[in-house]
């Protein structure tokens, strides 16, 4: 299978590391600074790398022509979603994501009702993608992405009824030398948790909240302990109710009230806003030079201590009538990840799974056309296959309330 991997930051080159261990992956590394692309291309040699400005939707599709590639596995920020998702379907590829095309809040009651969602964009052309014969997967990371093959395992395989279907995110994860050090890119969390939060129930659809809502503590196994969790905005909630029935999806983020303070702050002071202001004889965007001020989370993991987690919490009835609450989750270490890959641990986990997703469409055991998320294909061959990367998940079972 030829690749064309756009973007290589820090889940783009943990993805190369990854994909050199397996045979069936053939890269072409594409990013906008061709040192960086040439970096990430250096974890196997046959990788090639190139030069390319991922919103240009021209130069991408005929990058794929050019080099016979088979997929388009896009690796950037949310905000290149789109022309990368309309190259690969002119193309003629198939195409992966790990985030979904950006939502827009409704003008006048953002807190109650979505505008556009995450998303929108992107399902718009469905019909498109199903006429191509081609797959569009989206959401393919690992919250989204391995959190909807939880939620799709435990319909299949351990509940009759599912009430709730719950991503719950945590760690304990600390970074020496810094006050405030984000481990995943600050543009795209900046986006997902200052954006109204999205909740989906049978009787309601899609509503809104208040940014940082209903907080609740959750514990994470594997002695990460409780950690407070709020809502924020995700695409799991888009996704999961298209292909998994239950009464209510949720996405909670142990955030923590230090990293919540920064983020209201940026807020309050526009630093958020990513419409451009000037600045002398310059215009920048106040998001950009955020992102520019703090280190790159790709250099942090010899600085990083502890666990992520990341899972799907899951209440409801089991096969056998009787209440059932289980936490679905895959835990990364990043002493361990650091040491294998040489990758930091939220990366590193967020990476893993678009490999294992594109083995499985290579063998066939994955396979459809149109536009998809992953928990509208079957779960078993996947988890099976993360077990065999060496990254295995776990089911932790727990007492309902009210038992």
């Amino acid at each position: 299978m030829r690749i064309l991997l756009v973007g290589a930051g820090g889940v783009g080159t943990a993805f190369a590391r990854i994909a050199a261990r397996r045979p069936f992956a053939e890269l072409v590394i594409a990013d906008y600074d061709l040192g960086r692309a040439q970096r990430a291309a250096a974890a196997r040699d046959g990788y090639e790398a190139v030069q390319l400005d991922a919103r240009d939707e021209q130069a991408t599709a005929e990058l794929l022509a050019r080099h016979r590639c088979d997929v388009l596995m896009n690796a950037t920020d949310p905000r290149f979603v789109m022309p990368l998702f309309r190259a690969a379907l002119r193309a003629g590829t198939h195409y992966l994501d790990m985030a979904m095309s950006l939502s827009h809040p409704d003008a006048e009651a953002p807190y109650r009702r979505t505008g556009v969602k995450l998303g929108d964009d992107q399902f718009a052309l469905a019909g498109d993608w199903e006429r191509s014969g081609k797959l569009a997967l989206v959401g393919m990371g690992v919250e989204p992405g391995l959190s909807d093959v939880f939620a799709r395992y435990a319909a299949d395989e351990l509940f009759g009824e599912i009430a709730e279907l719950g991503v719950r995110d945590g760690a304990n994860l600390e970074v020496a030398g810094y006050d405030f050090a984000p481990t995943f890119s600050i543009w795209t969390t900046i986006e997902e948790c200052l954006n109204p939060p999205v909740i989906w129930e049978r009787d309601r659809g899609w509503f809104t909240t208040e940014p940082f809502s209903e907080p609740e503590v959750f514990t994470f196994p594997a002695g990460i302990g409780p950690v407070e969790c709020v809502n924020v905005e995700h695409e799991e909630v888009l996704l999961m109710p298209r292909w998994v029935q239950a009464r209510r999806v949720t996405f909670k983020y142990g955030l923590g009230s230090e990293f919540i303070g920064v983020l209201r702050t940026l807020h309050k002071l526009g630093l958020d806003s990513t419409d451009p202001v000037r600045v002398g004889a310059v215009s920048v965007s106040p998001r950009d030079v955020v992102a520019a001020c703090l280190p790159d989370p790709a250099t942090l993991g010899d600085k990083m201590s502890g666990l992520t987690c990341a899972g799907t919490w899951v209440t409801g009835t089991g096969r056998d009538g009787a209440p059932r609450e289980v936490y679905l989750y895959h835990v990364v270490d990043n002493a361990w990840s650091m040491a294998e890959y040489g990758s930091q641990a939220v990366v590193w986990q967020t990476a893993v799974n678009p490999v294992v997703a594109l083995e499985l469409i290579e063998s066939g055991a994955w396979a459809g056309s149109g536009v998809l998320g992953p928990e509208a294909l079957p779960a078993r061959p996947f988890l099976d296959l993360l077990t065999e990367y060496g990254s295995p998940w776990a089911c932790e079972e727990r007492t309902p309330a009210g038992a």
